[in-house]
């Protein structure tokens, strides 16, 4: 791992909230929520509008650990990377995210679902594997499998993942998972139904 406090951190934390809304003002209001419940580490997705602002915005606030999620190539890490973003993520695997990322210090998460697969991520430079989507393909079960073979790899699964499996998952093997829908319901957002999102966030903080 390129990044060892910072892969600690993310176990310690076991929950990261996957921030993917239509707009930049709903993802800001996201992790405000969220972060006044309590949680401090973040993805934000590159399929938000205006994404790289968003990092910079978010990382100039030294108690968050932002990263940024669903970048498509090394052109895209490197504007993330000059945001602030501490981690990279990508539900497929991109060996040329890789020296980006080892350049500036940051974490590398690729994509993967089979053994094969996770092998490929870990030759292309991840520091974790995403296991995306987890629940359409065993949940924990899954997860526990590649890890009784793959068992020094960090995988964060993601997709699907509930406040209500999150125990699961780790006890399968998960190093940490990635939550979306979960946490961030853009539906309660663009009601102003701030007390669900930080309900959800206590209930992933147990």
């Amino acid at each position: 791992m390129l990044d060892h406090d910072l892969i600690a951190t993310l176990r310690a934390a076991r929950v990261v909230p996957v921030v993917r809304t239509s707009t930049a003002a709903h993802a800001a209001t996201a992790v405000g929520w969220l972060r006044d419940a309590g949680l401090r580490i973040f993805e934000i997705t590159m399929t938000i509008p205006d994404a790289p602002a968003l990092i910079r915005d978010l990382a100039s606030d030294s108690t968050l650990l932002i990263g940024a999620g669903t970048v498509g190539d090394r052109a895209t890490a490197e504007i993330c990377l000059k945001a602030g973003a501490r981690f990279i993520v990508a539900p497929w695997v991109d060996a040329s995210l890789s020296a980006p990322c080892r350049d500036a210090g940051a974490a590398l998460m690729l994509g993967a679902l089979t053994p094969t697969e996770v092998r490929a991520a870990l030759a292309a430079g991840a520091d974790v594997v995403k296991v995306f989507p987890a629940s359409s393909v065993g949940g924990p079960a899954h997860i526990k499998a590649l890890a009784s073979v793959l068992p020094r790899v960090a995988f964060c699964p993601t997709g699907g993942v509930e406040p209500g499996n999150v125990a699961a998952y780790l006890v399968a093997g998960a190093a940490f998972v990635g939550m979306g829908g979960a946490l961030v319901d853009e539906k309660r957002i663009a009601a102003g139904d701030r007390a669900a999102i930080e309900a959800a966030a206590r209930a992933v903080l147990v």
